[in-house]
């Protein structure tokens, strides 16, 4: 069912709501209903699982013949995506001697929650595991010298992964320029993998960021209609729909609309953040005609409602679309200073399948 763009936009009013709390235990409660909408959102859109399943997929393979592994999550959420890397890394012939995660947020409690059941999961599959929250923001860390302990790599054979999937619920990043400067030259990451809405969030006046918002959040919740007419969806199923798009859409429009974005310290923005990886220097890696596209369109026909979504290659980058319009982008990027072994006379520009594994054993490792 197509939403009336007159109704939409009387909807981007209506789901105004204050901006993030400051005091901490209505923190944690925000964050506690976006993450429970988030959960329900990524069982009933691929959006989500797109951004997981695509950069797990790169991250796999960047990792090929690596022992010692260190991933940083930007933004870590309730970690919906590591227990699917988690199993393919544990089904690799040569077994890893350590995993490191480092996930940011704002809720040092939620941090803790989501590092609990990270453990239990690695644990149940024989992984030796350690989980380190950082409470905070990427762009925030070089005011204490640059992450300190957290990014430092253990020794040198460690090898470091970034992901960031973005959105505009809040700030992720705080400062965009500190950000970029910390992963490049503290982390220093074998491969960073970034998922971003196809929004210009930052820029034009309010008229733009409005008409911009209406058609993509349109097509948005055009696929999630459609999606539930296909299902025959029952009564909890639409409302937990709803709660999806009050918590997390209607979150999203009222920041873009409102304040052409989540940031609120005066400085310009990053609109696209594969443009800004590539002038910080970045090397990209190719995601097209690889595993890493083939996940995409394995994910996209697993269930009817989703035959509506399109996949398209660009650039080396996956485009997962409604209809005609691009909703996400995924990239991958290097540097040429890394941290850890890398591996002789390889060609890491384009992703290639690991060695030691069949392609489509990890395929349908990641798609359970």
């Amino acid at each position: 069912m197509a939403h009336n763009p007159h109704l939409l936009g009387v909807n981007i009013f209506c789901v105004y709501s204050p901006l993030i709390h400051h005091h901490k235990p209505l923190v944690t409660s925000h964050h506690n209903r976006i993450f429970n909408a988030f959960q329900v959102y990524n069982s009933i859109s691929p959006l989500v699982k797109f951004s997981h399943f695509t950069s797990n997929q790169a991250i796999f393979q960047a990792l090929d013949g690596e022992e010692r592994v260190h991933i940083i999550d930007l933004d870590i959420m309730q970690g919906l995506q590591w227990p699917g890397l988690f199993q393919i890394l544990a089904s690799r012939p040569l077994k890893l001697r350590s995993l490191r995660i480092t996930g940011l947020g704002s809720s040092l409690e939620l941090l803790e929650a989501t590092g609990r059941r990270l453990s239990d999961f690695a644990a149940a599959l024989g992984l030796p595991f350690e989980f380190q929250p950082v409470e905070g923001k990427i762009g925030d860390q070089s005011k204490a010298g640059g992450g300190g302990g957290a990014f430092a790599p253990r020794d040198g054979r460690e090898v470091a992964v970034v992901h960031w999937m973005h959105h505009c619920l809040y700030d992720v990043t705080g400062s965009d320029e500190a950000a970029v400067s910390v992963i490049k030259n503290v982390i220093r990451p074998r491969l960073v993998t970034v998922v971003e809405q196809d929004l210009g969030r930052h820029g034009g006046d309010f008229l733009g960021r409005f008409v911009e918002a209406l058609h993509y959040y349109s097509a948005v919740f055009d696929a999630l209609g459609e999606g539930a007419a296909a299902e025959g969806s029952r009564e909890e199923e639409e409302a937990e729909r709803h709660d999806v798009e009050r918590q997390l859409l209607g979150a999203e429009i009222r920041n873009i609309v409102a304040v052409g974005g989540p940031k609120r310290t005066g400085e310009v923005a990053v609109g696209r953040w594969g443009e800004e990886m590539r002038r910080a220097g970045f090397e990209q890696v190719s995601l097209a005609g690889g595993p890493a596209a083939a996940q995409a369109n394995l994910l996209l026909g697993m269930r009817l409602p989703w035959k509506g979504y399109t996949l398209v290659e660009e650039a080396g980058c996956l485009k997962l679309g409604w209809k005609d319009l691009s909703l996400l982008t995924a990239s991958a990027w290097k540097t040429g200073n890394s941290h850890g072994p890398a591996e002789g006379g390889e060609d890491r520009d384009h992703v290639q399948p690991p060695r030691q594994q069949q392609q489509h054993h990890h395929h349908s490792s990641l798609l359970t």
